[in-house]
């Protein structure tokens, strides 16, 4: 990858907001990955890129143009092998939510080891479904878990 292949600026469609928590979180994971990612598309010209994400009827679309609009690339991809690591990851990051309120360190240490291990092969998938796609690092990745995470945990997908 060349040294403007990444993400400039990253648009979650029909995200629905109130839980202030996962919005918070939403943030974080926009802001981290704007600051530091690396993104190519495959036969795409270098970037930076315009990235819109969307969930509908069960399929991802990451909708890819350039700074200033040009499109490069939409790719759509199934969210059913997501469906069992999508179900665990809310699970443990509710208990998580729960346990910072009511347990001690050691107990939220432990769920949060568990939550980011959980996090760490949703990344790993998502970067297996981007082979041949999309080229991102691993750390990219986690930050596109998490956002696609929230469109579909929060977009009712």
């Amino acid at each position: 990858m060349s040294g403007n292949e990444y993400i400039a600026s990253i648009d979650l469609v029909g995200l629905k907001t109130g839980d202030t928590t996962a919005d918070r979180e939403r943030r974080v994971a926009i802001s981290d990955l704007l600051d530091a990612n690396q993104f190519a598309p495959e036969g795409a010209s270098a970037g930076p890129y315009n990235v819109q994400l969307s969930i509908d009827d069960g399929r991802l679309t990451i909708d890819i143009r350039t700074e200033a609009g040009d499109p490069v690339h939409a790719f759509l991809f199934s969210l059913g092998p997501f469906r069992g690591i999508f179900k665990d990851y809310f699970m443990i990051c509710e208990t998580y939510h729960e346990a910072v309120r009511d347990s001690s360190l050691a107990q939220i240490e432990a769920i949060d080891m568990g939550r980011r291990g959980v996090h760490n092969e949703g990344a790993e998938l998502l970067r297996e479904r981007f082979s041949g796609k999309i080229e991102v690092d691993f750390e990219t990745a986690r930050r596109l878990f998490t956002l696609i995470g929230a469109l579909h945990h929060r977009g009712g997908a």
